[in-house]
């Protein structure tokens, strides 16, 4: 190994802001185009004075199309604002389980549209897998562990980031892998793991030195936290329908299609060298749920065997969603969207400053939709075509090239020149996940994660109007789309 060795940087692509004509979206262009309807018709049917008189409405459309808001137009909040109402309204920002009714066999007690979602377990693996039956999805849930990252040296790093990039280019190859959810999250240490280190090394011969010892894990130990890693793969039954139909069909069939997967995932996972703890049971996705949803047990279930690991009671017991964070059972929950990942070149361990934040409950997730190689190059020619259109339009009409399509025009260049090279293309998005015990709490919590964020040279924005089901997919390790 070369003491010289230097880590590659990497750089990520932009967000997106192009539209379907001058950068402007289809909801953007309705708008503007109902505007100039009304603008036009007044000034053909009433002429000046008419088009004087119509000035609010021609104007409201061409506000709400071009005026932003928290980073969005107004445009695109509209959807957002109507649906918080209509959920408001029909009661269903608030959720109360029902604890004397019984449930139907192999359902999740989870609110919202997870309330749909069935629990299968795998017979030869033992695995428990998910179904979504609205979205077509089978999942199954690896529990992995990995050394410090930003502790190796620059080669180790180098040969893991490479190892992680294979994993995920053999998932765009599969062409029936749906989505890949890794979240990184911190928990409540119960002080199983020092306890059991005691008791298989420690001398408790009763001197005083092994009492004080054993004092401090009883005391210490539990005050903790720890950080656990889950890799969730999910298989769109959708394109692996033929697959399906070959191994018998139904739920048994998806389940051996989706273990096929589960084998090609744990090969190219241990190749990153990653350590693989095991394809989750059921017990052991109900203590993930519970711990979600109500913190303040999670400890003393872990402590206590089987108690709290049935799937059809883990869910919470309350929940309340409000505009900007969702109260369960024991916390409250605010939800960040990493809009903007670094512009600048960066060291693959740029995440640091998030996965290490000390003191506060939070939940990583990373949500990786693979995109098929033939797909992903019909994808980046035509985004190449119509980034040169758009350029050839703002030339006719006398606009200035400015520097963000210039940016966006050198990432699709760079996601040619990379998928050329065998690596495969993944949409990525990332969701943060905050819990504290109070609202207050919480508050600060959100602030020194988004402090956090800019020392990994990221921008976050907190989700408003959908916390529910961004939670579900943040915390919640089920693959969940938002």
């Amino acid at each position: 190994m070369s003491a010289g060795f230097e880590l590659d940087t990497v750089q990520f692509s932009r967000l997106t802001k192009r539209g379907i004509m001058l950068g402007l979206s289809l909801p953007q262009l309705l708008v503007l185009g109902v505007g100039l309807f009304i603008a036009v018709a007044s000034l053909y049917v009433t002429g000046g004075s008419g088009l004087i008189w119509t000035a609010p409405a021609w104007g409201c459309c061409a506000a709400t199309a071009l005026v932003p808001i928290g980073g969005r137009k107004v445009v695109e909040w509209l959807p957002i604002v109507a649906g918080w109402w209509l959920r408001r309204v029909a009661g269903q920002t608030e959720y109360r389980r029902k604890l004397m009714t019984p449930r139907p066999e192999g359902t999740l007690a989870l609110p919202g549209d997870a309330a749909s979602l069935r629990e299968w377990v795998d017979e030869e693996t033992g695995a428990a897998m998910i179904h979504d039956p609205h979205q077509h999805l089978l999942t199954a849930v690896l529990a992995v562990s990995h050394p410090a990252f930003v502790l190796l040296d620059p080669a180790d790093q180098q040969r893991r980031v490479d190892g992680w990039g294979r994993v995920l280019a053999s998932a765009c190859r599969s062409g029936r892998i749906g989505r890949i959810q890794v979240s990184e999250r911190t928990l409540p240490d119960s002080g199983t793991g020092l306890a059991q280190w005691w008791k298989e090394h420690g001398n408790a011969d009763g001197s005083w030195a092994a009492t004080v010892y054993e004092e401090l894990i009883e005391r210490a130990a539990p005050t903790g936290e720890r950080h656990a890693t889950t890799v969730s793969l999910s298989l769109d039954m959708r394109a692996a329908a033929r697959a399906i139909r070959v191994a018998g069909g139904g739920m048994r069939g998806a389940a051996h299609v989706l273990r096929q997967e589960m084998h090609t995932t744990v090969a190219a996972i241990r190749a990153a060298d990653l350590h693989v703890d095991g394809w989750l049971t059921p017990g052991n996705i109900a203590l993930i749920l519970r711990a979600a949803y109500d913190p303040a047990t999670a400890a003393a279930l872990e402590r206590h065997g089987e108690l709290g690991r049935d799937l059809a009671t883990a869910g919470p017991v309350a929940v309340t969603e409000r505009w900007d964070q969702l109260r369960s059972d024991s916390a409250h929950h605010a939800v960040l969207w990493i809009s903007e990942w670094p512009r600048s070149q960066v060291y693959p361990g740029f995440l640091s400053p998030l996965v290490l934040s000390s003191g506060i409950l939070r939940t990583l997730s990373l949500h990786y939709i693979p995109v098929r190689a033939d797909q992903a190059a019909r994808d980046l020619r035509r985004k190449r075509t119509e980034l040169i259109s758009d350029q050839a339009q703002r030339a006719k009409l006398g606009q200035i090239e400015d520097a963000d399509s210039s940016a966006e025009y050198a990432d699709v260049m760079q996601q040619q020149a990379d998928l050329s090279s065998g690596h495969g293309l993944a949409r990525v998005t990332g969701l943060i996940a905050v819990t504290a015990s109070t609202a207050d709490e919480l508050e600060a919590a959100v602030a020194a994660v988004e402090q956090a964020a800019i020392q990994a040279s990221c921008e976050c924005r907190r989700l408003v109007g959908q916390q529910a089901r961004a939670f579900a997919a943040a915390s919640l390790p089920l693959a969940r789309p938002i």
